[in-house]
C-alpha cells in the first residue's frame, strides 16, 4: 500500500483534564501517514485523481484548533474519522503529541491506526 505522509503539523487547541490545561489552548503535534493508492494518479498525473494531503492537512489543523478533547485518544480517533473520510484514503495512522506535558521529556502522546472496512 501506498503512504502520504504529513509531519509535525504544529496547531493550538484546548486538551487535557486539568483546570490549568483547559484555561488556553495548547501547543498539539499532529503527524500523519495516510494509506492509499496512487496508481490512478501516477498514470493520469491529475489531481483528481489523488488523496489530497493539503486538503487533509487544512481540515485535521481546523479540526484540533476548535477541539475540546479531554484526551489524545479522543482527538486522535477524531482525527483518524476526519481522515477516512476522504477520497481513495484506505487507512491512516495518527499520532498526536503534546508537547512538554511530560516533565523532563519532549513531548507526549498517542499513535493510533485506523482502517476502512
Amino acid at each position: 500500500m501506498d503512504r502520504i505522509f504529513i509531519e509535525d503539523l504544529l496547531a493550538r487547541g484546548v486538551i487535557g483534564v486539568s483546570d490549568r490545561e483547559r484555561s488556553r489552548p495548547q501547543d498539539i503535534l499532529v503527524n500523519l501517514t495516510v494509506f492509499t493508492e496512487v496508481q490512478k494518479a501516477e498514470i493520469s498525473d491529475d489531481i483528481n485523481n489523488c488523496t489530497d494531503y493539503r486538503t487533509i492537512a487544512k481540515k485535521v489543523f481546523s479540526l484540533v484548533e476548535n477541539s475540546k478533547r479531554h484526551t489524545v485518544e479522543a482527538l486522535a480517533t477524531d482525527i483518524a474519522n476526519l481522515v477516512l473520510q476522504e477520497p481513495y484514503v484506505r487507512g491512516v495512522k495518527v499520532r498526536v503529541e503534546k508537547p512538554g506535558a511530560v516533565r523532563f521529556s519532549k513531548s507526549a502522546g498517542v499513535e493510533i491506526e485506523r482502517y476502512n472496512p
